[in-house]
């Protein structure tokens, strides 16, 4: 829990800025495609954050990083404080929140969709607009397939789950069969 507070805080500040300076959709991807870099090369992620290897080179490295990749200066001193505060660990949970509140920000809400097989353009087109409709929010819509559900659809928003799968139905039905009630 702690863990998650730590990384609203800094999420919350880097997000202060971006309010400020206009930027935050650009910290927005600067931040998730360092996060992304990180998170990929397990090596590189050893280097900077291991305290076994000696604190002046893991920043060097770092920093050599951040021209590689010419991140903004903004950029550049957030993931040197991080490092300086030894806050670098939290990087990934960090930049999840910091998506989120800049989606938040645009009015955007990310939400998952998956049904048992493909939908059609027309029928993602009309469930996005659903979505929108219900939480007055821009949709965007992670879609995924899985013939385990049978059929229907299963979405969420946040903590939201909308569960319209045969699946879960025939598990309802169960459930109420063995009560004894009436189906």
């Amino acid at each position: 829990m702690k863990n998650q507070s730590i990384a609203r805080r800094y999420a919350k500040a880097l997000l202060m800025i971006g309010k400020t300076d206009g930027k935050a959709d650009n910290y927005k991807d600067e931040l998730n495609g360092f996060a992304s870099l990180i998170a990929s090369e397990m090596a590189l992620e050893q280097v900077i954050n291991n305290p076994l290897y000696n604190a002046k080179e893991r920043k060097k490295v770092l920093s050599a990083l951040i021209v590689k990749l010419k991140l903004s200066k903004v950029m550049a001193s957030f993931l040197k404080l991080l490092f300086d505060k030894g806050r670098f660990g939290f990087l990934s949970a960090i930049n999840e929140f910091y998506q989120k509140l800049a989606d938040d920000l645009k009015g955007v809400a990310r939400a998952s969709l998956v049904s048992a097989n493909e939908l059609s353009s027309e029928a993602v087109e009309k469930i996005r607009k659903a979505l929108s409709k219900k939480t007055g929010k821009d949709i965007v819509l992670d879609i995924k397939t899985d013939p385990a559900l049978i059929g229907g659809v299963v979405t969420k928003i946040g903590d939201l789950v909308l569960d319209g799968s045969i699946k879960t139905q025939l598990l309802n039905m169960r459930e109420s069969l063995k009560r004894g009630e009436s189906v």
